[in-house]
């Protein structure tokens, strides 16, 4: 078999925005979704992916990222920045709209591949992190977990967080994987690309199950 050309993360453009699953771009091709609390570090963590400063916004205000946001890689490949949750200060109907719609991102998008799910390494875990998880897991969709900010740590206390926080997922098994990663000082980042290059390259689900479905 021919060797996979790599893809180029230094591609990445805004495609465009989305209010809701009705407004994103035609469902075809391979997208890998970003999501996190407001404060974990998310639009940092894509701007290193892609060697882009201004790719994603970075705000001291968390919850300014109030759209599902495309990048495109190439025709059929796309990053897409999800929603952030936790800290920002909306009323409570607007959070419950952002739930809903990442609810029925995660479980209606087809092309979707996999979802890289980011926490501050000094308080992984929250409640919202583990309702993402558990969401992804009814899709059967693999979720890479980023413990970012990483070089907040030493290397030993960064390790032992890695190693609690995968035996908190380990029911999950393979559905869930862990790494330690760094915005700052590119902790982690091939790890996570050599993920995304499997995730991307993915090739369309077959359509077999739709013939099936009539006796």
């Amino acid at each position: 078999m021919d060797d996979i050309p790599a893809i180029s993360y230094r591609s990445a453009r805004f495609l465009q925005s989305a209010p809701s699953l009705k407004q994103c771009p035609d469902d075809i091709g391979a997208e890998v979704a970003f999501a996190g609390r407001s404060n974990a570090g998310k639009s940092s963590a894509i701007n290193r992916l892609t060697d882009n400063k201004k790719l994603c916004r970075t705000s001291k205000t968390p919850g300014r990222t109030q759209l599902i946001n495309f990048f495109s890689l190439s025709e059929t490949q796309r990053l897409v920045d999800l929603p952030g949750y936790g800290f920002a200060k909306v009323p409570p109907e607007v959070k419950k709209k952002w739930e809903r719609h990442l609810e029925q991102y995660l479980a209606e998008r087809r092309c979707l591949r996999g979802l890289v799910l980011m926490m501050d390494i000094r308080h992984p875990l929250q409640t919202f992190d583990l309702t993402m998880i558990q969401w992804a897991a009814n899709c059967d969709m693999p979720v890479r977990v980023l413990l970012t900010k990483a070089d907040k740590f030493s290397n030993g206390q960064a390790k032992n967080t890695l190693l609690q926080v995968r035996k908190d997922l380990q029911a999950y098994g393979a559905l869930v994987q862990t790494q330690l990663f760094s915005a700052l000082k590119g902790t982690g980042l091939e790890d996570l690309k050599e993920q995304l290059d499997i995730w991307l390259d993915a090739t369309e689900p077959d359509e077999e199950f739709e013939e099936d479905s009539e006796e």
